[in-house]
């Protein structure tokens, strides 16, 4: 992906090293959830909640390098919002510990 990308910017589209950066990483982050949904069974899903807001950050790392204004507070609220809101669909499993008889 990254040799595309770079290949792309040379030739075709001009983009600066910091936007080609932050495309790089929600590409990557992007990869990461894919992954961690693939993997869920292994770890009980637990890997999504991470990897959402990791795609989350860079997709907010993304606007902001494209132009976007955000202050720190209103991106400290974005990812609070995304932290509620795949915490509500991720299932924690907790069962209690059996007692020995």
């Amino acid at each position: 992906m990254s040799a595309a990308l770079q290949m792309l910017t040379a030739f075709v589209i001009p983009l600066t090293s910091e936007q080609t950066g932050a495309i790089n990483a929600i590409a990557a982050a992007a990869i990461g959830v894919w992954t961690a949904f693939v993997t869920r069974a292994a770890d009980g899903g637990s890997s999504i909640q991470s990897a959402i807001l990791g795609f989350a950050q860079a997709a907010i790392t993304v606007a902001l390098v494209f132009g976007l204004a955000l202050s720190g507070e209103q991106t400290a609220a974005i990812m609070a919002f995304v932290a509620m809101g795949v915490s509500m669909f991720v299932r924690q499993v907790s069962s209690p510990k059996s007692q020995a008889v």
